[in-house]
């Protein structure tokens, strides 16, 4: 359970806005009364009848009275609004707590709680609060939903005060609102041995060892707890304090992902297009791979990654893999479609080094931007393609039969260029392709001679 940005505020109902504000608060019951007592008072005048000048009067009086001791209530109170959680997976429910203290020494009389949430979370929610004391709370909830990635405000909270007989109404909204992220679905995958090394703290590690000889000893100085049968002599006396061997640092098993973004490489829009998919399936495979412990990066077509996020990647630590794919998650789930034409972008981002394991995740590819990926798997260890023939998703979700490109000239030469391409159909579970890609990169590491060690 998540608290996102407690709102804190105050509504002075007494001296903020004028009777003039009290005025234009009048509902359509006041308004009424007020137009028919004038209506009467007129007549009155007009037939010289005084008993029907009173009632006049009287309905124009009322709704008056209503809003000047509506205007003249004093009493202060504080709203909070909590998450749970703040971070919500598409097509599941976040419950929205709100809670109302009465922090003035007199109680309120009738409140109606509305609070502003943007219409693919659902209808906007309103509660009625009966009388609260001096001192008080009350607490509500409300469900939000929403089968949409994205970052959506809730807020501002608004109060609504009312006279007894319903003559004047007067609202007060306080300023802070929450954001509610849903970011994509992540469906859980099984540990496959697409690449060369098995896990990220695998026997298929590879190990900087910090020293090579006894002449290449690259000292530290000594440190409360270490080991005294580390401790280098030599050093020792040639600093003139106590020295020891650095241990041997691990390299990560890293990952990259890359995403295609390009607005040209999809066709359709909504939960179940292709482009949600391909976010979907980067998402999974992003925490699937911190959970084994690589070291993971998120790549797009413009080059660009997660805010933060160093040249190695984001370490998958049991104490930041949490924070590290929460980050990752946040900035999946604003993605939108980029205006480029092309993958050069994320190919020079690739080329500041070896690259481990690469996964793609991509649309409808031409001749040129196929050739752009079999130089990218240069780059890397092992190269995984999921390929979304986004026509023929179409297709199918209009009943028309039509073949995809799975067999097409694009997954050709991704595949001599030594990549494991999985062509993905519509509706397709992203665990049985995964299943999918190791069978087929297993069976192209038989055909050429043997398969990676893991």
């Amino acid at each position: 359970m998540t608290t996102a940005g407690a709102v804190r505020a105050e509504g002075d109902h007494g001296d903020r806005g004028g009777l003039r504000t009290a005025l234009a608060g009048l509902t359509t019951r006041g308004r009424s009364f007020l137009a028919a007592g004038a209506a009467a008072a007129v007549c009155a005048y007009v037939l010289g009848q005084s008993d029907l000048l009173r009632v006049g009067l009287l309905l124009a009086v009322l709704p008056l009275v209503c809003a000047g001791v509506l205007h003249r209530t004093r009493y202060r109170v504080t709203g909070s609004r909590r998450l749970s959680p703040s971070r919500v997976p598409a097509g599941s429910e976040a419950r929205v707590h709100l809670r109302m203290d009465n922090v003035s020494r007199m109680p309120t009389g009738l409140l109606m709680l509305q609070d502003r949430v943007p219409y693919v979370l659902g209808p906007r929610p309103r509660f009625v609060l009966d009388r609260v004391e001096a001192g008080g709370r009350r607490e509500v909830s409300y469900r939000v939903r929403s089968d949409l990635r994205g970052r959506y405000p809730l807020g501002p909270l608004q109060l609504r005060l009312s006279d007894p007989f319903g003559m004047c109404e007067l609202t007060r909204s306080f300023s802070t609102y929450d954001t509610l992220t849903v970011i994509p679905r992540v469906e859980p995958l099984p540990p496959v041995r697409l690449s060369g090394e098995a896990k990220g703290h695998g026997d298929g590690r590879q190990r900087s060892l910090a020293l090579a000889g006894d002449d290449d000893v690259i000292p530290r100085g000594y440190r409360y707890g270490d080991d005294l049968r580390r401790v280098h002599w030599r050093s020792t006396a040639r600093y003139g304090e106590l020295m020891v061997r650095r241990e041997e640092q691990p390299q990560r098993a890293r990952c990259s992902v890359l995403l295609d973004t390009r607005a040209i490489a999809y066709d359709g829009a909504g939960p179940d297009s292709a482009f949600e998919w391909a976010v979907s399936g980067a998402a999974s495979v992003l925490t699937h791979m911190l959970e084994r412990g690589f070291s993971v990066r998120l790549l797009t077509d413009t080059g660009t990654s997660v805010p933060g996020e160093g040249a190695d990647g984001f370490a998958g630590t049991s104490q930041q893999s949490a924070d590290t794919a929460g980050l990752m998650m946040d900035t999946l789930a604003v993605v939108e479609h980029s205006d480029g034409a092309g993958l050069s972008l994320a190919y020079d981002a690739l080329r500041g080094g070896s690259e481990g394991l690469l996964v793609a995740f991509l649309g409808d590819l031409d001749e040129e931007q196929a050739a752009v990926l079999a130089r990218m798997r240069q780059r890397s260890r092992e190269a995984v393609a999921f390929l979304l023939d986004s026509g023929a998703w179409l297709r199918e979700s209009s009943g028309a039969s039509g073949p995809a490109d799975g067999g097409g000239e694009r997954p050709r030469m991704l595949r001599e260029a030594g990549w494991t391409v999985v062509s993905v159909p519509r509706g397709a579970s992203l665990e049985e392709q995964w299943r999918l890609a190791d069978r087929e990169r297993s069976g192209l590491a038989a055909a050429n001679g043997g398969e990676g060690t893991g």
